[in-house]
């Protein structure tokens, strides 16, 4: 098989390596950038572009040992074949369903990447490949979403889930995509040492008339041998109707069930409305626009059944952001079970062994990298006593406060220097001029966890910046102002008390001290560019 300069193969030595291997499980490539149309491809005028070498697909026949391989717009043996736009279909009885398709992926700015996967690929594999395309740091908040725009629903993508199989699912000519973008509250139940479910929402917790730890919690969630029930009130739109209810709901693992008679539990009352294996469940992003939601906090199961059209949509809407958190998380534990767990060990696990070709990337701080040194002596030690340490904050942050240092004050032969002046905008936690509303959306699609941050221009103080946070699913925004004192610039959010040389050293002090603000930073959100 003839390839690009430097990449030839054989095709009796790949059907041999296919054989002795086995068929490849699982394969992602991205396509060459065509410039004109799809003739350029297979022969358009000019000399030939000189292109790396791509690996070749190849399938198990289910007729027989026989290997089918499949390129570009032909295929031998009656395999695959694809159209002008690049999307594979099956030729011929032998193959009903296609093993690879052409998936777009979407960043937040609206470019668009396209990558070739093949049935097996999962949304993890596609993930760690967009992460080494756009050289971001490696960790397990990226997130593959799938957005429905017509319906205003999205849902974060587990990653076990099959991308092909996903995109299969959507209506032709839909206005669906997947989003690549970070997701902080994927694995949140897993790290968090707060509960994310309210005692009055679990029965387990109400009948042993106890609290319990939510590390426990999450272990009855896994057992299938135990029967935990999330119950609560939710607001139920009528089918076929604009009207809202509202219903005392149970989730169980046989599905979800909302009683006709108050909080009855009587099996006469109980309704049946949902089930967990035959359906998906989305944030709903313009709740009251598109259904007019009673409140902000509204998410919709969607059964599997249902592709564009809005009717057969089942919506509910929950009073806070606590509640809903509580029922999606509950509907993943109940769906996915042990499957969960084992992505957040194995995504743990990659942490350690980061597949990176060369230099070490710069480790991320969201990652709690970050330990207490103490550097009074020759050399810096860690330190491992939590009073000591909380001891060694509190004399860090007076030692900050103090007028008269040099450390985190620039002479004022250095604030006029462009440089440090803007130095703060290649940080990645930096978004310029973001309006509050904007910043309120993108904290929450990457996720309402605590430490969630990014610092933005301040819209009312034109010389100002504002330091947004995420803290108990709530966001609040701080203001950083700049001042100048005998000659030297520095900035500040409590009048003074504590200064800083510029924004980085700011974000750096809060990163390890919790300061005026209610928590740490921990992550913080950005934006790739695919």
């Amino acid at each position: 098989i003839p390839g690009p300069a430097g990449g030839c193969r054989d095709a009796a030595g790949a059907a041999d390596n296919a054989m002795e291997g086995g068929a490849q499980q699982s394969s992602l490539w991205e396509p060459p950038e065509q410039d004109g149309g799809p003739g350029e491809r297979d022969g358009g005028e000019g000399p030939p572009e000189v292109k790396r070498s791509q690996p070749l697909f190849i399938h198990g026949s289910r007729g027989g040992p026989t290997s089918h391989m499949s390129r570009g717009a032909g295929g031998w043996g009656g395999g695959l074949t694809c159209d002008s736009a690049g999307s594979p279909h099956a030729r011929g009885p032998r193959h009903p369903r296609p093993t690879s398709q052409v998936v777009k992926v979407f960043g937040e700015d609206g470019a668009c990447r396209s990558l070739e996967a093949s049935a097996g690929t999962t949304a993890r594999q596609l993930c760690e490949t967009l992460v080494r395309r756009t050289r971001a740091l490696h960790d397990h908040s990226w997130a593959l979403v799938e957005l429905h725009q017509h319906l205003a629903l999205e849902r974060c993508l587990e990653d076990h889930e099959s991308v092909v199989e996903v995109q299969s699912s959507w209506a032709p000519g839909a206005d669906s995509r997947f989003v690549f973008r970070k997701n902080f509250a994927k694995y949140e139940l897993f790290k968090s040492n707060a509960s994310l479910f309210p005692e009055v929402m679990v029965s387990s917790c109400l009948e042993a008339n106890k609290s319990m730890a939510h590390s426990e919690l999450i272990q009855n969630f896994l057992n299938s041998g135990s029967c935990p029930e999330v119950q609560g009130f939710l607001q139920l739109r009528e089918a076929g109707r604009k009207v809202w209810k509202r219903f005392h709901f149970s989730l169980r693992r046989s599905g979800l069930y909302y009683s006709t008679k108050g909080t009855s539990k009587d099996p006469r009352h109980l309704q049946y409305f949902a089930d967990l294996t035959e359906s998906n469940i989305y944030y709903v992003t313009q709740g009251k626009k598109l259904y007019g939601t009673p409140t902000e906090f509204g998410f919709c199961i969607k059964p599997h059944k249902v592709r564009s059209s809005a009717k057969g949509l089942k919506l509910l809407c929950s009073e806070d952001e606590q509640s809903r958190s509580c029922w999606m998380a509950a509907f993943r534990l109940f769906k996915y079970g042990m499957q969960l767990y084992r992505n957040y060990q194995q995504a743990q696990a990659r942490l350690s062994q980061p597949p990176w070709i060369g230099p070490t990337p710069l480790r991320s701080v969201s990652d709690n990298a970050l330990v207490a040194m103490d550097f009074s002596g020759c050399t810096g030690r860690v330190i491992e006593n939590p009073s000591e340490v909380l001891t060694a904050a509190l004399e860090e942050a007076q030692a900050w406060r103090k007028k008269t240092t040099h450390r985190y004050s620039l002479p004022t032969a250095c604030h006029s220097s462009p440089l440090s002046a803007a130095i703060h905008r290649t940080q990645p936690w930096f978004h310029g001029r973001i309006s509050r509303e904007d910043t309120q959306q993108l904290i929450g699609r990457q996720g309402l966890v605590d430490g969630v941050f990014l610092v933005r221009e301040s819209q009312r103080n034109p010389k100002g910046f504002v330091l947004s946070l995420c803290h108990l699913q709530r966001i609040k925004h701080y203001l950083i102002l700049p001042s100048e004192e005998e000659g030297r610039l520095y900035f500040t959010m409590d009048d003074g008390q504590t200064r800083f040389a510029d924004l980085i050293q700011l974000v750096e002090f809060h990163q390890i001290n919790r300061g005026i603000l209610p928590c740490k930073l921990r992550h913080y959100c950005t934006c790739v560019a695919l």
